[in-house]
């Protein structure tokens, strides 16, 4: 009883910091409204929904200018199928209301705020007239190359998230289901995957000189 009465508090207090939508209509309706927006679906009482639930509700703390979205698959049923999600958890990310990406499983915290503070950017930028591309890395804490790349994207004033895939069981799943590799460094640029410091490749993505 005291755990289900926990829950039932724990994600009703959540849902200050996040919104929950009922229905395919109003999820369209409120991502219109927003340049750069995330739906979480997930199905509460499943012990991996409720870890990605919890950690994406602590990282979206104090982010403003994107739109953050729950739908429980238990009570909301058009929304995945419209969007071919067959798993929960998964985050679906959208610009405007064009599906941009969808991330399968439950990440940790610094995962989802990666993500949420490169869409804020790129959503800041876009509202000043500006183009940026979003970058993602992956890395693990003893890849000599991965040190090189970040220090390669510092250098040319590219703003960047990291993700350590040694620490995030599902982000490194993701990595590989984009590129088919499982080393490191790997770069998503946009929607493209490079694998290591590829710098001509890098330099052709976003636009570097030299």
């Amino acid at each position: 009883m005291y755990t289900y009465l926990y829950i039932f508090i724990y994600y009703n207090c959540i849902q200050m910091k996040i919104m929950e939508v009922n229905s395919l209509q109003e999820l369209q309706q409120m991502i219109g409204k927003e340049k750069r927006s995330f739906l979480l679906i997930f199905k509460q009482g499943s012990e991996q929904s409720d870890k990605a639930y919890k950690n994406l509700a602590a990282a979206a703390e104090d982010v403003s200018d994107i739109g953050i979205f729950t739908a429980d698959v238990n009570r909301v049923r058009d929304i995945h199928q419209a969007y071919s999600i067959t798993s929960a958890p998964s985050l679906v990310e959208f610009k405007g209301k064009d599906l941009k990406n969808a991330y399968k499983g439950a990440h940790d915290q610094s995962y989802y705020k990666g993500l949420f503070e490169n869409a804020v950017y790129v959503a800041r930028a876009e509202k000043a007239g500006k183009t940026v591309k979003q970058v993602t890395v992956y890395t693990t804490p003893t890849c000599s190359w991965c040190g090189t790349l970040k220090s390669y994207l510092n250098k040319n004033k590219i703003r960047y998230s990291e993700i350590d895939v040694s620490k995030d069981d599902s982000a490194a799943q993701e990595m590989v289901r984009r590129s088919g590799q499982q080393g490191v460094p790997q770069t998503l640029i946009s929607g493209e995957m490079v694998v290591g410091f590829d710098k001509a490749k890098i330099n052709r993505l976003l636009e570097i000189d030299g």
